[in-house]
């Protein structure tokens, strides 16, 4: 039996969670939400939730952004499959940005979403 591929999904907005999980869902993942660059870190150290991915808002609020939280993740295992959302940060992704990451300017579809996901997880980055 497969369980479906679980994505740490970190975002400040509620409501944008929300959004992100469907679209997870629909796409055959299965998201694990956090508010916090904090509760991030923590449930991605714990290897608890034994999520395969992370997506991320770049601004992240008044804590880290999702930039540096991206970079403190690849420390612990590198080549972890990476996703940005912005919309307004987009220019910096060359400069800010992980190797090998993918980024998604908002306003997107849970459709593009999935697709995002899908590729990277088929690139043969996917840990574990």
């Amino acid at each position: 039996m497969s369980a479906a591929i679980r994505v740490l999904v970190v975002d400040d907005e509620a409501l944008i969670c929300s959004f992100i999980e469907d679209a997870l869902c629909d796409g055959g993942f299965e998201a694990c939400s956090v508010h916090s660059e904090e509760v991030a870190l923590s449930t991605f150290r714990d290897g608890r939730e034994g999520c395969r991915a992370l997506l991320t808002d770049v601004n992240l609020g008044s804590g880290i952004s999702g930039w540096e939280l991206a970079r403190q993740i690849r420390e612990i295992t590198p080549g972890f499959p990476v996703i940005y959302m912005t919309s307004a940060s987009a220019p910096d992704w060359k400069s800010q940005g992980v190797d090998g990451s993918v980024l998604m300017e908002k306003p997107f579809t849970p459709a593009q979403l999935a697709a995002a996901v899908s590729q990277l997880l088929d690139t043969g980055l996917l840990p574990g």
